[in-house]
């Protein structure tokens, strides 16, 4: 298997679009779009890759910050392996990639969210070292007060 993991360019970002979409459907086509485009020229995001012999086959954002409690950290969000590639350590090899990238980043700690059905994810995450501290809790401001 012929492995490589790397940041996406701006110019590249919609190409991850049909794996954010095996993990969020709800939101618009265009919407999604524009998000992505308006998040990958933020000075505190990146989106990382992997390929698999060329093919993009996983993807995460990675969220950047400094917290009082814990200092600099790194979040990865829509952390997507496509379902053809998974339960072959790739999750892990993405995570172990992560947490080196980052770490010499300066980072001190990963935060991440998961979604309370995604029991799969659950136990990878304890299995990578990952504990509960907290839980997410959101409120939509718009005045349709839906998720998308």
């Amino acid at each position: 298997m012929n492995i490589h993991i790397e940041s996406i360019q701006p110019t590249d970002i919609l190409q991850v679009i049909p794996l954010i979409r095996k993990i969020n459907h709800k939101t618009p086509l265009d919407l999604l779009e524009s998000r992505m485009k308006e998040m990958i020229e933020l000075p505190h995001y990146e989106c990382i890759g992997m390929y698999l012999d060329g093919k993009l086959i996983g993807i995460s954002g990675l969220w950047y910050s400094t917290r009082h409690y814990i200092g600099k950290t790194v979040e990865p969000d829509h952390v997507v392996i496509d379902e053809n590639y998974r339960n072959q350590g790739l999750g892990k090899k993405f995570f172990d990639w992560i947490h080196d990238y980052t770490q010499s980043k300066g980072c001190e700690a990963i935060e991440l969210n998961t979604y309370v059905e995604n029991r799969k994810s659950h136990k990878f995450y304890y299995n990578e070292g990952y504990e509960i501290f907290g839980f997410h809790m959101l409120k939509v401001m718009r005045e349709d007060k839906k998720f998308y």
